[in-house]
Formats: C-alpha cells, sequence, structure tokens
C-alpha cells in the first residue's frame, strides 16, 4: 500500500488452489495474480485484476457449453489433460457528485437472477467497454454502455497473407462486433424501482451514432439501414421492476426481455414472434430463523431468443451468450436456501430443475407460421441439487467447499446420466 495526500494505490495478491473430483473427474486448480486498485484524488479511482488458472487431470471442462460457470478462453495442451486461461479486468473513472464516465474491461451484468441473468450475464469472457453512469435526480438514473465483442468470425475480406511462411503465412481477423446499451431506473415510489432499457448489437464497423448516449438505437438503425433487414443490427428491449421491503423482508421482481415481438398479433398463435424471455422471483429474509433467506425463481426463454439472421450480430461474445448461459428455448425453475449461521461461515443449498429445446433453424425463426411450440424438439431435462460453503478464515482468506448432483436424461437417448462432484479449495484475495 502506498499513500500521498490524495493518492492512494494497493495490491493485494490472488491465489487460490483447488480439487474436484466425482464422475469420471479428478481435476486440479490452482491460479495466482494480483489486484491493483486506488484513486488520484476524489474524482479519479482505478483497478486492475489479474488472475492466471491452471487445471489438470481427467475430466476437464475446457468448452463450459451449458453450465453458469463463466467462459473462458484457454489453451490447451496438446495431450488434453490440462489447460491455462488467464482472466483479466480492469478500469478507470472520473466521478462527480451525481455520476461517473469510466473506460474498462470486465464481465457486465444487468437484472436481478439466482443462477443466470437474461439481460446481461458473466458468461462471456470479459471485454472492453466505455460507460456513462448519470443520476440527475433522487429517484432518476441513466446507465449507457458501449462494448467492443469478439465475433469469432473470421473476415476473409480483410485476411491476408504475411509473406512469410510460418505459421501459415496468414494474418486472421475477425468481424468487428459491437454493443450499445443504455437504460433508466426510476423510482416510483419507496422500495419499488422500474427499470427500462434498449440494446443493439451491431458489426463490421465503429458506428457514431451508436456512440450518442440519449439516442434510440432501433428508430436509429431503420433509418440509416434504410428498413432492410439485410442492412440492420440486432435490437433489443427490456424491462425490470423490483419491490424490496414492501412486504416485510421480501424482495419481490420481474424482468422482461424481448428480442423481437409483434404486438399486432401477441395473442395470435398463428401470426405471433413472441421471442422474449423473463424471470420472475421471490426472497423473503430472516423467514423464522435469523439470516436465513429462502427464494424461489422461473426463468423462462423462448424460441430463437438471442439469434440473428446475421451470425456477427448473435447476442454472444466468444460464441459465449451475453444473457443467461442456457441459450434459447429453454426454462428453469429454481428454489434456494442461504443462511449465515455465523459471521464469518456463508451456507447456500440451491434445487434446480430446467429443459432445455432445440435451436430450430433460420428459415423457422424468420418464416414459420405459427412458430415453433415452446420447448420444441426437446433436447434435455437436467434437475440438480448443489451445496456450498466459505468460511473466512482470515481477512480475504477463504475455506470453500460444494457438493454438485446432477440427473440429465436426454431424448435422443434413453439412457439417463448422473453426475457427482466434490470442490474442495482454498483462495486468497479472489
Amino acid at each position: 500500500s502506498v499513500a500521498s495526500g490524495s493518492f492512494l494505490l494497493r495490491v493485494d495478491p490472488v491465489l487460490s488452489a483447488a480439487t474436484i473430483s466425482g464422475s469420471g473427474k479428478q481435476v486440479t486448480r490452482y491460479s495466482s495474480g494480483f489486484n491493483l486498485y486506488g484513486y488520484g484524488n476524489k474524482h479519479w479511482g482505478f483497478f486492475l485484476s489479474y488472475n492466471d488458472v491452471n487445471e489438470k487431470g481427467n475430466g476437464i471442462d475446457t468448452l463450459r457449453n451449458f453450465t453458469s460457470e463463466p467462459g473462458i478462453v484457454t489453451k490447451i495442451a496438446s495431450n488434453g489433460k490440462s489447460h491455462n486461461f488467464s482472466e483479466l479486468r480492469g478500469g478507470i473513472s472520473y466521478s462527480w457528485n451525481n455520476g461517473s464516465i469510466s473506460l474498462g474491461q470486465d464481465r457486465l451484468t444487468w437484472g436481478y437472477g439466482e443462477n443466470g441473468h437474461i439481460v446481461l450475464s458473466a458468461k462471456a469472457p470479459a471485454y472492453p467497454y466505455i460507460r456513462l453512469d448519470y443520476q440527475p435526480l433522487p429517484w432518476l438514473s441513466f446507465h449507457y454502455t458501449h462494448a467492443w465483442l469478439q465475433s469469432g468470425i473470421l473476415d476473409s475480406a480483410r485476411t491476408y497473407r504475411t509473406g512469410y511462411t510460418a505459421y501459415g503465412g496468414i494474418r486472421e481477423l475477425f468481424v468487428r462486433k459491437f454493443m450499445a446499451q443504455h437504460s433508466l431506473r426510476i423510482g416510483l415510489t419507496k422500495g419499488v424501482d422500474l427499470a427500462i432499457g434498449e440494446s443493439m448489437v451491431y458489426s463490421d464497423e465503429l458506428n457514431i451514432g451508436y456512440l450518442i448516449p440519449v439516442s434510440f438505437f432501433k428508430i436509429y438503425d431503420n433509418l440509416i439501414n434504410n428498413n432492410r433487414i439485410n442492412n440492420g443490427s440486432n435490437g433489443q428491449l427490456f424491462a425490470q421492476i423490483s419491490s424490496r421491503n414492501n412486504i416485510h423482508n421480501t424482495h419481490l421482481y420481474g424482468t422482461l426481455f424481448i428480442d423481437e415481438i409483434r404486438l399486432g398479433s401477441i395473442f395470435d398463435r398463428t401470426k405471433s414472434r413472441n421471442q422474449l424471455g423473463y424471470t420472475v422471483g421471490a426472497s423473503v429474509t430472516d423467514l423464522g430463523i435469523p439470516y436465513l433467506t429462502v427464494g424461489l425463481e422461473y426463468t423462462r426463454i423462448n424460441p430463437f431468443v438471442y439469434r440473428n439472421l446475421i451470425p456477427a450480430q448473435d447476442f454472444t461474445s466468444h460464441q459465449y451468450s451475453l444473457g443467461d448461459w442456457m441459450g434459447n428455448n429453454s426454462d428453469r425453475f429454481i428454489a434456494s436456501l442461504k443462511y449465515t449461521p455465523l459471521p464469518r461461515l456463508k451456507m447456500a443449498l440451491r434445487y434446480q430443475s430446467l429443459r432445455k429445446g432445440g435451436p430450430g433453424t433460420i428459415d423457422q425463426q424468420y418464416f414459420q407460421q405459427p412458430q415453433p411450440a415452446f420447448l420444441f424438439d426437446l433436447l434435455r431435462k437436467q434437475q440438480e441439487w448443489h451445496f456450498q460453503c466459505s468460511y473466512e478464515w482470515y481477512n480475504n482468506l477463504y475455506l470453500t467447499g460444494a457438493y454438485t448432483y446432477t440427473h440429465n436424461s436426454y431424448s435422443a437417448t434413453p439412457a439417463k446420466i448422473t453426475d457427482r462432484s466434490l470442490y474442495l479449495g482454498i483462495r486468497y484475495g479472489l
């Protein structure tokens, strides 16, 4: 730690070690890195977090496709028995009494959710962004983000030969991909908040129109692209309402994510295109026992949500969903218990039941009437019990443990697969 006048700089180490064992797997995970943070006078703040992670053993998961674990960009050993990846986050911000402007790289989230977020989640790897937060009134705040995403799609027009033979002699470039998002939070009354927002995923080149925080992105997109769908971008609307303590110790919330909808035929099964998702949930704290929280939540994501006819404009980054990790044509029910019996001991038990249907085709998404039914081409059903606990032995030094029991049934085969996993670890600074 270094301090001088209005300047502060602190650096903390990040260390962890864990073992994961279970059905067909025996994995060792260890990591090291640092957290750096501080401020310069009363307006400037900064942070940098780096964590280098190694996993080795049998049954390592290098894809993290159908799991709530954050997505990664990894290097896999030739024998497939180990891999290495890095987590890098950082940012610098300038703040004033009722707002801030920041430039950073991180996983951004929006909304409430027990094991996923349908609007913005922490599933995709961290990406760079600029952000504006402004609260002109106690009951009104505005938030804007412009992010640089990773499409994962090679741009053959810009890819070129280097003139050398090393590594194939080709300079590979990806299709450029961006996201602009803004939202308003309105305090309707004490404990009740309403948030509404809009996002636009676009590709190919940076468009200055999406750098205007107060623009209406969907209208702007229609104007500059002459209302031609092949020229346009991928827009979404979303909203959320939250009520805290209007019922004693109770939090009620609901989130709506609209990818595409026809308001004129919303209830017409033949003509409707209700490509949307929603989450509703409730939690009650101190229910009979101090520091005990009980929660229930349901999430449904209709077919074709997050997907676009232009692959570079899917609601993804690094091929991972920016929204809920389940993807579209799926639903999830969660019941949870969280308990803090001692100040440094936290325990949680979660039951999760989910269903996942097929992705369908682009032709089905844009032309089939009526649209395929929810959960068409059912692929899997999953039931999961997850228990975890952590004990803060010393400041920022945690002993952690988790046990997961998962039961999967697949439509393509009569076989039912049961997986058990035990996690034991120690971490400092994470």
